[in-house]
């Protein structure tokens, strides 16, 4: 399973699950939600944060948070 955190910029992906027991309460006040599609819009110089695209509007994320974010990449089934 991939992480939010293995997308490059430009790629895209579908929220399936976390990687922890529980989701983060503070991803899901934000909107990521399972289910949503997420695309990695650019990261910072040295890779944190990663700025993201979803619901319409634009996210500014750390790894570490980007890394409990399990997606499937566009065209891989879950």
């Amino acid at each position: 399973m991939s992480t939010l955190r293995d997308l490059k910029p430009g790629e895209r992906g579908v929220v399936v699950g976390w990687a922890g027991a529980s989701p983060p309460t503070r991803l899901l006040e934000m909107g990521v939600l399972q289910g949503t599609e997420i695309e990695v819009v650019k990261l910072a110089p040295l890779g944190d944060p990663i700025e993201v695209k979803l619901r319409g509007y634009h996210l500014s994320l750390r790894k570490q948070e980007a890394e409990q974010i399990e997606i499937a990449r566009a065209g891989e089934s879950s």
